[in-house]
């Protein structure tokens, strides 16, 4: 199972609803995986196979490859184009 996690600032507001929104598009697309949401300080002590976190925050992650920005974290249709792109690119899908 692909463990996901939604990043954001201070790991409350913003990843919460990133991370509900990535709930409903890794369901449409059929795939199973364990979501949480954390702040930028925990991401560098956890493991995790995909991060997934707003443009706003790229410069925060350029040395990761397994990220996947969205654009509009509300937007679950953006969300599932994001996550099927970076699922297929990396054989998952």
């Amino acid at each position: 199972m692909l463990k996901i996690i939604a990043v954001c600032g201070l790991g409350v507001g913003s990843s919460l609803i990133l991370k509900m929104t990535c709930e409903s598009a890794m369901q449409r697309l059929g795939v199973k995986c364990d979501i949480e949401h954390w702040d930028m300080g925990t991401v560098r002590s956890r493991k995790f196979d995909i991060l997934v976190t707003t443009e706003e925050f790229a410069k925060n992650f350029t040395d990761l490859t397994n990220v996947v920005y969205i654009k509009n974290m509300v937007d679950v249709n953006d969300a599932k184009e994001r996550l099927e792109v970076y699922l297929k690119s990396q054989g998952l899908l």
